[in-house]
């Protein structure tokens, strides 16, 4: 039976110090490529962290191993830009999920905990104590699930 390991991801909208936090992620993305039997990727598109994080788990899977892999877009909703746009996604991502069962407003949330929920292993980057992503990360914790926030890995670092 596969063993699949899902990992999600979840950043504030800006990142600070993109280099250092894109170095960090590509080696936690080759690691877990090359450790791991089977491996779900579970990000939003949301801001510069999942767009990096998504293009990021691209190259890593050309770079070392594409066939024990899926990068999965969660959508909070269906939005016209989707539907408009619906097959240049499909052939960006290996899959496309619609999050559904929330009011609009709370349903990035909700859409981030059920992400976390599936999870085995949460990366942030976060580094306010405050917004989604830093809410996030603290249910996440209270879950249990296993994290790694790539501030405090650019702190140990300094």
């Amino acid at each position: 039976m596969m063993q699949v390991y899902t990992v999600s991801f979840f950043g504030h909208r800006r990142i600070c110090d993109p280099i250092r936090i894109e170095r960090r992620l590509e080696e936690l993305i080759k690691e877990l490529l090359v450790t791991k039997q089977y491996v779900e990727f579970l990000v939003g598109q949301d801001g510069d962290f999942d767009l990096l994080v998504a293009s990021m788990v691209r190259r890593c899977k050309r770079e070392c191993r594409s066939d024990n892999s899926s990068l999965v877009w969660v959508l909070p909703y269906m939005t016209a830009d989707f539907r408009d746009n619906e097959e240049s996604y499909r052939e960006y991502f290996d899959e496309v999920e619609v999050f559904s069962g929330a009011h609009y407003k709370s349903a990035f949330q909700q859409r981030n905990r059920d992400m976390v929920n599936r999870s085995r292993l949460a990366i942030f980057a976060v580094n306010k104590t405050e917004g989604g992503a830093y809410s996030t990360m603290k249910y996440a914790v209270t879950q249990g699930i296993e994290t790694i926030n790539l501030y405090d890995d650019l702190e140990e670092e300094k």
